[in-house]
Parts: C-alpha cells; sequence; structure tokens
C-alpha cells in the first residue's frame, strides 16, 4: 500500500489530487445528474481550495526541512 501511495504522490496525484477530482465528479453529479444547481456550484469550488491548502502544506514542510 505504501508503494501505491508514493506513486501517486510522484505522479501529482496523491491524496489531495483524487480528493479535487473527487470533489469535480461530484459537483458534476449534483448540477447535471441530480439538477441541484446550487449544490454543484458550491461543491465545484473545493478543488481550488483541496490543492492550494495542499499545496501550502508542502512549501511549509519544504521550508522546515521535513522533505
Amino acid at each position: 500500500m505504501d508503494k501505491l501511495a508514493d506513486e501517486l504522490e510522484s505522479s501529482g496525484l496523491g491524496p489531495a489530487g483524487l480528493a479535487a477530482v473527487g470533489s469535480v465528479a461530484l459537483a458534476l453529479y449534483y448540477y447535471y445528474v441530480r439538477g441541484d444547481k446550487q449544490k454543484g456550484q458550491f461543491v465545484g469550488l473545493w478543488p481550488a481550495t483541496i490543492l492550494g491548502l495542499a499545496s501550502y502544506l508542502k512549501i511549509t514542510r519544504q521550508e522546515r526541512g521535513d522533505e
């Protein structure tokens, strides 16, 4: 399992990337399938937040020398 996590991280699709892709899929589901446009738009805003937070945490770790 650890090898899979390393491969995903090296490809740029770590947990944050997967969460962002999942939230896009969920937003499309709410917007088009369920017809709840407001919820779809709300969930559609999550990927930028998720990726921004992941970038911040990675930069913080690098500055501390943890990686």
